[in-house]
């Protein structure tokens, strides 16, 4: 974790998975000491591992966050997904960084009438459902899946059962941390400016609510929402940073 850094109005984490030949015994030869690009999967696995652990970073959080997951080993039949992401979830909250976690993920199948708790890839070819539930002792907070003609007890069902292996999981990262964690670092919010939410709020009126309440869905909300952003920005730019501006707009949006 490093110094916040300044001027940005996001969260600069970052997720690397690393697949090294290694880990399924190849080494490259001499013309090819370095690892190639990161495949399709590594991709999906980055993204996958981000979507659920980003919420639980204390919101106006500017410190960069690298999260760097290396395969040491692998058989080749096991989705390493799964395992990535509870990974992750233990070592932010061991951390110092201000996690709010722990979080879990469970991957469920469906062959034959039968669920399989994270299957291999070759089950994962066979089954009708292809589901990863991630959540907390709060409840799921992140779902994707793939399916095919499954009805909606089936996945009900395949929902619940991750959850509760999840909290399984939760109880166990929990342990660890007990064990081993280290105090988390204070973190005081930056860029929520009284001065510059109560100008946003001269500026912007009710023009929040009526680009809220009159979209016609959620891509037109969004691009609404984004010019109003912008032209706050730019109102405000001579007396506040455009991060001290984006953290009132995000407050206004807010109340």
């Amino acid at each position: 974790m490093s110094d916040p850094r300044e001027g940005i109005d996001f969260f600069p984490l970052t997720v690397d998975f690393e697949e090294r030949h290694y880990a399924i015994g190849q080494i490259p030869g001499s013309f090819f000491r370095r690892e190639g690009r990161p495949s399709t999967d590594a991709i999906l696995t980055d993204r996958l591992i981000d979507r659920p652990i980003r919420p639980l970073f204390p919101k106006g959080f500017k410190n960069e966050v690298q999260v760097i997951v290396t395969t040491l080993s692998s058989d080749r039949e096991t989705p390493f997904d799964i395992i990535a992401l509870n990974g992750v979830s233990a070592a932010l909250s061991i951390s110092n960084i201000p996690f709010s976690g722990p979080l879990a993920a469970t991957r469920m199948g469906y062959i034959d009438g039968e669920f399989i708790v994270n299957p291999t890839y070759e089950e994962i070819e066979n089954s009708l459902l292809d589901l990863v539930v991630a959540g907390s002792k709060d409840g799921v907070s992140m779902m994707e899946a793939g399916a095919s003609e499954v009805d909606e007890d089936t996945m009900f069902h395949a929902i619940k059962l991750a959850q509760d292996i999840n909290l399984e999981m939760l109880s166990l990262q929990e342990d660890f941390v007990k064990e081993s964690g280290k105090p988390k670092t204070d973190f005081i919010p930056r860029g929520h400016d009284p001065a510059a939410i109560e100008k946003a709020r001269e500026l912007l009126g009710n023009r929040l609510y009526e680009a809220m309440r009159d979209s016609e869905d959620q891509g037109d909300m969004r691009d609404r929402l984004g010019d109003l952003e912008d032209e706050l920005k730019n109102a405000l730019s001579e007396e506040f940073d455009s991060s001290i501006a984006a953290g009132a707009f995000e407050e206004l949006l807010d109340e």
